[in-house]
């Protein structure tokens, strides 16, 4: 593929991010903070995020898999992934731990354990986009062109 025609799938399928909610303006400003001087800047603060995304899911996993659920430890990893999730502009993984802390705070287990099914299932979703994302980005570079900016 030429370098103009993949640089029109890069805008073109970062633009589909934003408009199906994946992403939100965070991920915008993280773009803006990478420069010449640190040209991996969002491969890296997205690769921390998926370690420490998959870290909390599993934390979760187990925590919700207790016989007594301590909800005040689940509730305080859905803190902490939401705002990791919030760091990286991943709005739906966001969105989601909002039901899910309204669910630790009722105590409902059952529901808890429906919030995380869809956490995990939102997290792989973006994951997979963003992987997709960056590999648009080495192809792009590769074929000797630069990564369009898009507002």
């Amino acid at each position: 593929m030429e370098v103009g025609q993949l640089q029109r799938s890069f805008v073109e399928y970062m633009a589909s991010l934003f408009r199906e909610g994946f992403l939100d303006a965070q991920f915008s400003q993280l773009q803006q903070l990478q420069d010449d001087s640190n040209p991996d800047f969002v491969v890296e603060v997205v690769s921390l995020f998926f370690e420490d995304s998959e870290r909390l899911l599993n934390d979760l996993t187990m925590a919700l898999d207790q016989p007594n659920v301590d909800f005040k430890q689940v509730d305080a990893h859905v803190h902490q992934l939401k705002g990791s999730s919030s760091s990286v502009g991943a709005q739906r993984v966001k969105n989601c731990c909002v039901p899910f802390r309204n669910c630790c705070e009722e105590q409902n287990t059952e529901a808890c354990l429906r919030c995380l099914q869809q956490i995990k299932q939102e997290y792989l979703l973006v994951k997979n986009k963003l992987q997709t994302l960056f590999e648009l980005e080495q192809q792009i570079v590769a074929a000797g062109g630069a990564i369009p900016m898009v507002q």
